[in-house]
């Protein structure tokens, strides 16, 4: 996964600011959905991320694995991301 050729990023203290330039329209990410962008944009299945997210934080797998793939959809749905 990659961001949109339209998108910037910013880190923040509290995670991450996104910025569609077509659009203008700003979103921002907690420090956990930070962290799942950056691990995707890096190349990491969002299943690997899911299982780390629940080892790390005593979640249920499956949760995290819905959690994560909600954030993937998200991201996709608001054109922020492109698939490789």
């Amino acid at each position: 996964m990659r961001l949109h050729p339209d998108v910037s990023m910013t880190d923040t203290d509290d995670g991450t600011v996104l910025l569609h330039q077509r659009t203008g329209r700003y979103w921002q990410l907690n420090v956990t959905g930070s962290r799942v962008l950056h691990r995707l944009l890096d190349g990491d299945a969002p299943e690997a991320i899911a299982d780390g997210l629940a080892a790390a934080h005593g979640i249920d797998p499956q949760r995290a694995r819905t959690d994560v793939a909600a954030v993937v959809g998200q991201l996709r749905s608001a054109e922020l991301t492109v698939a490789p």
